[in-house]
């Protein structure tokens, strides 16, 4: 027998929350994030074997102000919600982020706007990573198209370099970076990649519609796939013998141009 539709929609409402959430772990982590005002936390989750700690105590303290669910679970169990074993520290908390939103929502919501954004294609340095959002954050970028697998993981290391900017940068989330791009794309969005065998200079490049540029992996750059699906080639002219820029420092240039 088949679910009736109001079923069916309650789910989807359901499933379209989970997956708007962000899970941080590790003790300063989950305790810088619960100090941003702007952050929203839906569950707090906790090793039972967890020793009594001060920081703990204020992680609790700040969960309960902020009405969070609190769950207390065997190591093994926190273990496969942080997917860090080694790094969470018995702690880990499920975050709705102001920024964070999954991509079809910004599609929907800005669809009278011309926008900028970022999107990564295999960024796996957690540095880059950081540095990326936060110079997104601070320039005139939009949003960062982040698909789930394939780049570096929101970690203590991202949240670091980012200087906390990840709690409140405007991340778009996708499974697929090539669906979502063609998903841009009918909505008359230009994917622009940077290529040093492109004519165009980033400088020059004036796009008369909205725009996503892709950063692609430290070592390979964009990946065919995504570069065969690009509307445009820039380039980034070189001095003195030079290849090419570190990927956060291109993210900086796109961000301040």
């Amino acid at each position: 027998m088949n679910k009736p539709r109001e079923d069916s929609s309650a789910y989807l409402e359901k499933k379209r929350f989970f997956d708007s959430l962000m899970t941080v772990y590790g003790r300063k982590t989950v305790l810088e994030a619960l100090q941003d005002p702007a952050t929203y936390i839906y569950r707090l989750h906790l090793a039972k074997s967890n020793k009594p700690a001060g920081i703990i105590d204020e992680i609790v303290e700040l969960a309960k102000l902020k009405g969070a669910e609190i769950v207390f679970h065997e190591r093994q169990a926190l273990s496969r919600i942080s997917k860090n074993a080694t790094q969470d520290q018995g702690v880990a908390a499920d975050l709705q982020l102001r920024g964070y939103q999954l991509y079809d929502e910004f599609i929907a919501h800005n669809r009278q706007k011309k926008y900028t954004l970022l999107a990564l294609d295999g960024v796996q340095n957690p540095q880059n990573l950081g540095m990326i959002i936060r110079s997104a954050c601070a320039g005139n970028i939009d949003g960062i198209l982040l698909p789930q697998k394939g780049n570096a993981q929101i970690d203590p290391l991202v949240i670091k370099a980012s200087a906390g900017t990840v709690f409140r940068a405007p991340l778009l989330r996708c499974n697929d970076l090539k669906a979502a791009l063609k998903d841009f794309q009918q909505e008359g969005t230009t994917v622009c990649v940077l290529s040093s065998h492109a004519t165009v200079e980033l400088k020059k490049f004036s796009p008369t519609t909205s725009c996503i540029y892709v950063l692609g992996n430290e070592s390979e750059g964009v990946s065919a796939d995504i570069e065969k699906l690009s509307n445009e080639k820039v380039c980034i002219p070189m001095n003195n013998g030079v290849e090419s820029l570190n990927v956060a420092v291109t993210a900086a240039l796109i961000a301040f141009r």
